[in-house]
């Protein structure tokens, strides 16, 4: 739980500047220059527009379902704020260490389908419902590729415990065990380099095992349409649905959904950094020291290893945020037919295809 309560403040604190972040990227890549007028630059901008959405009339339409459409919300937010709980955040700070980490973030992050079906429906019109129908095939979907290429890091790593996946892609430290220090020497044989003593990105999943690159690729795709980003944004396509299905929400109803749209993309921004990324090592080599934490990550349990190791997981984290934006202002909206048939014709068996070979990886890498 100390996770989750570092990260509700945290992200709190991203959507401010995440939102401030895009609106200055779109004006860049647009030749203009975005917010300008409130505090210099305009970064005051965003708390401005949050402190007048907060203070706004909270409007419930006498035709809604009024649990409904006051439940959604919240339940839409405490769903993806839970997954935060199993995310690591430095080399001593696993949060709750569950051995099926992985299982329960998707789980759990799953629940806000039927909170974002509860808002569309209990809206009680007929744009949040289109909205809200969208979003929910999209969803469903894309959580099959996106569970598919987790199980590909999963399956070479051995794994579910998102804090043990990233100790496997450092150099290793010599405080671990006789059989983890086996283990983990069995994931990075196959290259041929003694990565104990080198370190840095060469111990990445994307470049340990070449197949993972492949699912890395996925499950940044899949995660896009898992948080609704351009060119996946169907469920809120202004020129369509107005608003899709939030439509009808005002105030801080409405904050709390947009506040929920930029945790997701941090949230399975920071889980791709772990599972594929190297997650909070560093991607810079040890120099002649046979240990996992040099100066660029710092050792565990120490001030300066917490902080070395938690930006360079949140550097990993912000870089993927940046793409998720650009790409925002780069590529066209897919029409509902050729984003279901992205998910479901290509993505699906290919992730399938990865997860088999990944499989093969692993096992020829015990038997050699």
């Amino acid at each position: 739980m100390s996770t989750v309560f570092f990260y509700l403040p945290f992200v709190l604190v991203f959507a401010l500047a995440g939102v401030y972040a895009e609106r200055k990227v779109a004006g860049f890549m647009q030749d203009r220059l975005g917010p300008m007028e409130v505090g210099k630059y305009g970064i005051l901008q965003t708390l401005a527009d949050i402190l007048k959405l907060i203070q706004k009339e909270d409007i419930i339409a006498s035709n809604n379902d009024r649990w409904l459409f006051k439940l959604a919300p919240l339940l839409v937010f405490t769903a993806i704020i839970s997954g935060f709980a199993v995310l690591p955040l430095t080399s001593s700070w696993a949060g709750s260490a569950a051995e099926t980490g992985a299982f329960y973030l998707l789980a759990i992050i799953s629940l806000d389908i039927i909170a974002i079906l509860m808002a569309g429906w209990g809206s009680n019109s007929k744009f949040s419902l289109l909205g809200a129908m969208r979003s929910v095939s999209q969803m469903i979907s894309y959580e099959v590729p996106l569970t598919l290429s987790l199980l590909a890091a999963a399956a070479v790593a051995q794994s579910l415990d998102l804090q043990e996946i990233s100790y496997q892609q450092g150099a290793f430290w010599n405080r671990f065990s006789e059989a983890e220090v086996h283990n983990y020497l069995l994931g990075i044989k196959a290259w041929g380099i003694d990565t104990t003593e080198v370190g840095g990105f060469l111990t990445w999943n994307v470049f340990r095992s070449p197949v993972l690159l492949v699912a890395f690729v996925i499950f940044f795709i899949a995660s896009l349409a898992e948080s609704n980003r351009t060119p996946f944004d169907l469920p809120e396509s202004e020129s369509e649905l107005i608003g899709g299905y939030n439509t009808e929400y005002s105030g801080i109803r409405f904050a709390f959904l947009m506040l929920s749209e930029y945790c997701m993309m941090l949230l399975v921004s920071i889980l791709a950094a772990v599972l594929f990324l190297g997650s909070w090592n560093s991607p810079l080599p040890n120099i002649g020291e046979a240990r996992l934490f040099d100066w660029t990550t710092g050792e565990p349990g120490t001030v300066a290893g917490g902080l070395l190791s938690a930006f360079w997981l949140l550097s990993k984290a912000f870089a993927l945020v940046f793409v998720q934006m650009w790409l925002r202002w780069t590529l066209p909206r897919l029409r509902v037919d050729q984003l279901m048939t992205l998910g479901w014709k290509y993505l699906t068996p290919l992730s399938l295809l990865v997860l088999m070979l990944s499989s093969v990886w692993r096992l020829l890498m015990v038997i050699s």
